[in-house]
């Protein structure tokens, strides 16, 4: 699968690795593609990722995510399954969206794009490497299209994510709970002294 990343920092990098180790076609797309680029690593821009990507990834900072997607324009993203990933925050390291989460803006601002929020409530290393802990936890999807989070599902398989590990929380106004975790993911982080964790959902 072809997949364009808008975004070349570390959740970028380490999905990007991941999935091109899996055998897919990953390009990553910077504004500044020329800045971006290191060795054994080629970054084009962002309307260059956008026009690979059968899929595309929103790997950029969640205070900056629409401007730049509008950037590249709704005809370029139409018709295609954009995951997203990004968490916005203040300078104060608040939630940048505190009501209506960006995965939701996302989806309305580009209605012709099919939006899943997924891998937002874990750091780089994990959501490429879930294996890397004792047991992976769970992964959620938020979004309104079917198909698109099947077409997610699979890809997160590929990351070492198994089926039985995704969590479908339904549409994408379900992504405010994973974006307002970010919050309780930082207090966690801190009590822990690391970032390499995840949670699971217990049942009785």
């Amino acid at each position: 699968m072809r997949i364009g990343f808008f975004g070349t920092g570390n959740v970028a990098g380490a999905l990007a690795g991941r999935w091109a180790a899996a055998g897919h076609d990953v390009v990553l797309g910077s504004r500044h593609p020329e800045e971006r680029a290191k060795p054994g690593r080629a970054v084009t821009g962002l309307a260059e990722a956008a026009g690979h990507g059968e899929v595309l990834v929103n790997a950029t900072p969640g205070d900056a995510s629409l401007d730049l997607l509008r950037r590249v324009g709704a005809p370029a993203l139409e018709g295609k399954v954009l995951i997203d990933v990004g968490i916005g925050f203040t300078e104060d390291m608040a939630l940048a969206h505190p009501v209506v989460s960006l995965g939701e803006e996302i989806q309305e601002a580009f209605p012709a794009t099919y939006v899943v929020k997924t891998l937002a409530t874990m750091t780089a290393s994990v959501m490429a490497d879930p294996g890397g802990l004792r047991s992976p936890g769970n992964v959620f999807l938020s979004g309104d299209d079917a198909g698109a989070k099947s077409t997610a599902g699979r890809l997160l398989n590929d990351l070492g994510w198994p089926d039985a590990a995704q969590l479908d929380l339904g549409g994408i106004a379900t992504a405010r709970g994973q974006e307002h975790y970010a919050l309780l993911f930082l207090g966690v982080a801190g009590a822990l002294g690391t970032h390499a964790f995840n949670i699971s959902v217990v049942t009785g």
